[in-house]
């Protein structure tokens, strides 16, 4: 994470100083100047990306001391006072932006993940994100995810196999596609195929139903129901829970904040949810400054 967390911070700090600086600051505030500027929230939620703030600063002037009042995944109430920033004060101004942009957008990521998480408490689901995360930033997402009280779904294409609707209409429909995992997919390798219809779930449990009566290992580990509504659902796990080997029930698609609780009383696993990442959001965090420090003037 350090590695990725550097690499975006760095980005972001180059889009924002190119090859001179921070003109403004150079121009307007002493050299001599000192501070202490306070991250205060201007509407409640639950922290991510403290990370991101610190590696701002580490980069701008590691001399610069950063001090959280709260830490990634604890909730706070509108004009809570989350840390401050101590030191120069051109360096602090030089940071703020890169530093609230990045606090403030995984901020935003983990306090819509933890709002789903608590419209399904009391179920057995999970909340999940997906991988329409902002490309770039797919670690610190993730992250901010995790801080909401949420879990990871996979994080790219290598990690795992997904089989989704269009792989299974490309690659000649859902019976070749199980032969080909079958035949190439590692045992240490996890599997799951989307289904759009009940049908094709049928299918998919009697695929592997006759490989166990063969003495074979089963093809699939997860089954992803896509935009299916609660009874439907309900009938997919119904069917998934009859199964002779454990498989997990994953629910997806347009999940909402006011339809995701009956999801979760359908009895699904999992429910992952794209908009966690793809259009959060950024919290409103601002930076408010105080305790200006020694200002150089210039002589009478």
């Amino acid at each position: 994470m350090n590695g990725e967390l550097y690499r975006v911070v760095r980005t972001a700090l180059a889009e924002d100083l190119g090859l001179v600086g921070d003109l403004t600051s150079q121009v307007t505030v002493p050299a001599d100047a000192h501070g202490t500027a306070y991250v205060v929230a201007r509407e409640p939620g639950v922290l991510a990306g403290t990370a991101a703030g610190e590696a701002t600063f580490a980069e701008v002037d590691p001399s610069v001391v950063v001090d959280w009042q709260l830490r990634d995944g604890e909730a706070f109430e509108a004009g809570a006072v989350i840390g401050s920033f101590t030191g120069s004060a051109r360096s602090i101004l030089t940071g703020e932006r890169t530093a609230l942009n990045l606090l403030g957008h995984l901020t935003g990521i983990a306090t819509r993940t933890a709002g789903f998480v608590g419209l399904v408490a009391g179920t057995n689901a999970v909340i999940a994100d997906t991988r329409k995360t902002t490309p770039g930033l797919r670690a610190l997402e993730k992250a901010a995810v995790l801080a909401g009280g949420g879990v990871n779904h996979r994080f790219g294409l290598h990690d795992a196999i997904l089989v989704k609707d269009n792989h299974i209409g490309l690659g000649g429909g859902l019976v070749p596609v199980l032969n080909r995992l079958a035949d190439h997919a590692s045992h240490l390798v996890r599997v799951e195929v989307e289904v759009d219809t009940l049908d094709q779930l049928a299918t998919l449990l009697k695929y592997d139903d006759q490989r166990r009566s063969d003495g074979r290992p089963p093809v699939v580990h997860a089954v992803l129901l896509d935009n299916m509504g609660p009874d439907e659902l309900a009938q997919g796990v119904a069917m998934v829970r009859a199964h002779a080997a454990p498989i997990v029930v994953e629910a997806s698609g347009g999940v909402r904040e006011e339809t995701v609780r009956g999801l979760a009383d359908a009895g699904v696993d999992v429910i992952s949810i794209g908009a966690l990442t793809h259009s959060v959001r950024c919290l409103d965090l601002g930076l408010d400054l105080r305790d200006l420090g020694p200002v150089t003037t210039p002589a009478s």
